[in-house]
C-alpha cells in the first residue's frame, strides 16, 4: 500500500508503507487556521495505520542526520492544541536535511503566513520523491534500519487567491501559483525563489495530476508558469 489515504480536519495525505513516509500532503492556510496554540513538539506515531504495518515513531530520526521535517508546518495549525498536535504525527515528517528544514524551507512557510497576513488565502500541498538525501552526517538512502527512505528531492505548490468565497470560482489566469522544486541536502540556498519551477514539470517528475479541479484550458495556462513575484 503506497498510496494510503489519509483525511484529517486539519490535511489531507497520501502515505507509502514502503517509503515510511508521505507521498504528498495538502493543506489550507488561511486567518482562521492562525491562532494562538503553542507547539506542541508531541512528535509519535500515527495509530490510524493499519495495524499491521510498521509505524515510524518520535525517535525514528534519531542520529540520522535528518530532521523530523514536517510536511503540514506546526505554525500554520495554531487555532488550537488539537489542530497544532496533529502535525506531529509521524506520517507528516519526512527525513529534511536540517538546512533545507531550518532555512529554505521555513523561509518558504514564513512567506505562506506573511500572505495570509496580508489578505490571502492560500491552498498548499507539498511532496518529495526519489532516494538519496545528504543530511549533515552525509549521503543516506534511508534511515531507521532501512524502514524510512530518505527522499532526494522535495517539492511544494502554491496557489494563492485574495480572502473570499467559492475559491474555485475565483481561479482565473492572472492569479499567482509558486512551484518550487528543490534538492533535499544541507548545502542548498536558504533563498527558496532559486528553485521556482512549472507544475507541469512537477507533474512530470512524480506522475501526479495537480490543480485537477481547474478547467482543463486555465490548468494548461498555470501550470506551465514559473513564478517571477516577490520571496519576501
Amino acid at each position: 500500500m503506497n498510496n494510503f489515504l489519509i483525511e484529517r480536519p486539519q490535511y489531507t495525505l497520501s502515505y507509502s508503507r514502503d517509503r515510511g513516509t508521505p507521498n504528498w500532503v495538502s493543506w489550507y492556510v488561511s486567518k482562521d487556521w492562525l491562532g494562538t496554540a503553542d507547539r506542541q513538539d508531541d512528535f509519535r506515531a500515527d495509530q490510524s495505520l493499519p495495524a499491521d504495518w510498521y509505524k515510524v515513531t518520535a525517535t525514528s530520526y534519531t542520529g540520522s542526520g535528518f530532521d523530523r521535517g514536517h510536511n503540514t508546518p506546526s505554525a500554520d495549525r495554531t487555532r488550537t492544541v488539537e489542530d497544532n498536535s496533529a502535525t506531529f504525527l509521524m506520517t507528516n515528517m519526512i527525513p529534511q536535511a536540517p538546512n533545507h528544514n531550518r532555512q529554505t524551507w521555513a523561509n518558504l512557510e514564513d512567506y505562506t503566513r506573511d500572505l495570509v497576513d496580508a489578505g490571502m488565502e492560500v491552498y498548499v500541498i507539498m511532496g518529495s520523491y526519489g532516494s538519496g538525501g545528504t543530511g549533515s552526517n552525509g549521503l543516506a538512502q534511508t534511515i531507521d534500519q532501512g524502514r524510512v527512505t530518505v527522499p532526494n528531492r522535495i517539492w511544494k505548490v502554491l496557489v494563492i487567491l485574495p480572502e473570499g468565497v467559492n475559491d474555485l470560482s475565483r481561479i482565473n489566469s492572472s492569479i499567482r501559483v509558486i512551484a518550487v522544486d528543490t534538492p533535499n541536502n544541507n548545502s542548498i540556498s536558504s533563498d527558496w525563489g532559486a528553485y521556482r519551477t512549472t507544475v507541469d514539470a512537477i507533474e512530470t517528475a512524480t506522475g501526479y495530476d495537480l490543480l485537477s479541479n481547474v478547467a482543463d484550458d486555465l490548468q494548461e495556462t498555470l501550470e506551465r508558469q514559473t513564478d517571477r513575484g516577490p520571496t519576501r
